[in-house]
């Protein structure tokens, strides 16, 4: 009776296994190679090859030449990079964060991540943690102001590099929208509809503010009135009212409720808000209060329930600027590497935005 040959399951990957190939036969002739001779020692097909050197090239594994040879390279260590996110509760933070990860990911980029909650104290701490941690770059998206220069001192004297996201923080590189220029897009948008709806018509000049984010997120507000102006020229200084909503749905709601209750409902107002979180707390007090005809609303950040609510027929939010978050993180990846690799970047890095309509949608 014959036996019955039995072999041992190997558990391979095969395309892992020609890259590995690749690499140690590099390593092997320790110099440089062009692709057509790889491929001949290596008898992988002449795509495989050509998609592994450039995988281990943008990973860092293996340079290339100008005149096409690839070569082994010193591999350095792995980075790893401190990000301090706004808040896990802040859908924009959140998207952010998202980008950030899978920007990280993709580059071989280890990111230890921290949550500020809205919280000046919380987001201290977590910079001494990052300093504990010997981060080689912390990326820091925190809303207080007044607290910036304490976590810049802190990251500055472990002589780590730091990326500040759209809130200036001293020895940092600002990251983030042009907040002036995307507050005046807003402002623009409410004064084209009262023309072409109210016949230039208003009331009132609403800004929901984010006063502890300082002067530069506060041009968001500024920029917004301009841009009322510039299109409704005669409007009296006195129609224009700054509230801090702190960026904030509950307290936006509050404040702007309080409004409405004071002031007729026949009257024409407008509404532009530093965040998409304050506009739509502007949003669920003008409904409850039913004042849809007379309320408009324009919003930053373009998150996902503000897009939802701006198809609405008829809605009160008829705008958003887009920050467009996922652009974020494959930039401040691009902008750490090159603090790292000592190579000049300007202080001030801003964002492409777009403004987004119900039209643009449509």
């Amino acid at each position: 009776m014959a036996t019955r040959k039995t072999t041992k399951r190997l558990y391979l990957i095969p395309v892992l296994s020609k890259a590995l190939d690749i690499l140690e036969l590099l390593q092997a002739e320790n110099q440089p190679m062009t692709l057509e001779a790889i491929h001949r020692q290596t008898r992988i097909s002449k795509t495989t090859v050509y998609r592994v050197l450039k995988t281990f090239v943008h990973r860092g594994y293996l340079a290339q030449s100008p005149d096409g040879l690839y070569r082994q390279v010193t591999r350095p260590k792995k980075m790893r990079f401190g990000f301090a996110g706004q808040s896990a509760d802040m859908p924009f933070s959140v998207e952010v964060s998202e980008s950030l990860k899978n920007s990280a990911a993709s580059v071989g980029v280890d990111l230890l991540i921290l949550d500020n909650k809205y919280d000046a104290a919380t987001a201290l701490k977590n910079a001494e943690e990052f300093v504990r941690s010997k981060v080689d770059l912390v990326i820091e998206f925190q809303v207080e102001q007044e607290v910036a220069p304490m976590i810049a001192d802190k990251i500055a004297e472990a002589k780590i590099p730091m990326i500040a996201i759209d809130i200036p923080h001293p020895h940092a590189t600002y990251f983030g929208v042009d907040n002036y220029r995307v507050g005046v897009e807003a402002g623009e948008t409410l004064a084209k509809f009262s023309n072409e709806n109210w016949g230039g018509k208003v009331d009132w000049v609403l800004g929901l503010d984010l006063a502890e984010a300082g002067q530069l997120v506060q041009s968001r507000m500024t920029g917004a009135f301009e841009g009322v102006r510039s299109g409704i020229p005669d409007l009296p200084v006195e129609l224009f009212v700054r509230m801090d909503g702190r960026g904030m749905r509950d307290r936006s709601k509050k404040l702007v409720s309080d409004f409405l209750q004071r002031h007729p409902k026949d009257k024409h107002i407008l509404i532009a808000a530093a965040t998409d979180w304050s506009a739509l707390g502007a949003l669920d007090a003008v409904y409850e209060q039913k004042r849809e005809k007379h309320v408009v609303i324009v919003g930053q950040d373009c998150i996902a329930e503000a897009i939802a609510e701006m198809r609405r027929d008829r809605s009160p939010l008829i705008a958003s600027v887009s920050h467009e978050t996922n652009s974020y993180g494959p930039n401040l990846i691009h902008l750490g590497l090159s603090l790292l690799r000592g190579q000049t970047v300007p202080p001030y890095n801003y964002v492409e935005h777009k403004l987004v309509t119900r039209e643009s949608l449509l």
